[in-house]
């Protein structure tokens, strides 16, 4: 009687266990874009971003995952009087799994 008590417990774990979906793993993405002025790196940076991190999940075999907030920053490459060149970088963070839906949506 005792080992079928105990057989059960061991069953019932390894139900539970196999139940258990993984947590969500998470990585942050970025793209660097260098051109004139600071809208244009901007708005490249954010679209190349978009595209990198399909690219990426599709590399991965990953087809649900969620985007966090994206975030874009700029510094000036070089200062010329009559114009300027910035670098810029945008990152959010890449989310799949169980608790993918914790990460901000875009």
């Amino acid at each position: 009687m005792r080992a079928l008590s105990l057989f059960s417990a061991a069953a019932g774990l390894a139900i539970m266990i196999a139940a258990t979906p993984a947590k969500a793993e998470c990585i942050t993405l970025g793209f660097e874009v260098n051109d004139y002025g600071k809208e244009g790196p901007t708005k490249d940076a954010l679209s190349l971003l978009d595209r990198h991190i399909v690219e990426t999940m599709a590399k991965r075999g990953i087809k649900n995952y969620r985007v966090g907030k994206k975030t874009v920053n700029c510094r000036l490459f070089l200062d010329f009087i009559v114009f300027d060149e910035h670098t810029c970088k945008a990152e959010a963070p890449v989310c799949w799994g169980r608790d993918a839906g914790k990460a901000k949506k875009k």
